[in-house]
């Protein structure tokens, strides 16, 4: 990746999708390694849907989707570092 566009911003749309500029939020996780719901699933030892069921509605995913009426829902999860490391935690203590 060439250095312009690695240090140019978000568009602003993707900004207000989060409810803040990842300038003014100081945990943001857009530094970190993400992953896919295939790498969590094949690390942990799930099915890819076990997986996606344990991140769907956690805080700090992002959510990818495209909602075209008519058309069946696609939605790609990336999982920031941080938050996989959260929800073992969480997991591991039940």
């Amino acid at each position: 990746m060439n250095g312009e566009r690695a240090n140019a911003k978000l568009p602003q749309m993707a900004t207000r999708s989060i409810g803040a500029s990842v300038d003014s939020m100081p945990d943001s996780h857009a530094s970190e390694r993400h992953f896919s719901v295939k790498e969590i699933a094949a690390l942990w030892g799930l099915s890819e849907d076990a997986a996606r069921r344990l991140f769907e509605k956690e805080s700090g995913v992002l959510v990818l989707s495209n909602s075209k009426p008519g058309k069946r829902r696609y939605r790609t999860f990336r999982i920031p570092e941080s938050v996989a490391q959260r929800v073992h935690r969480k997991l591991s203590l039940s």
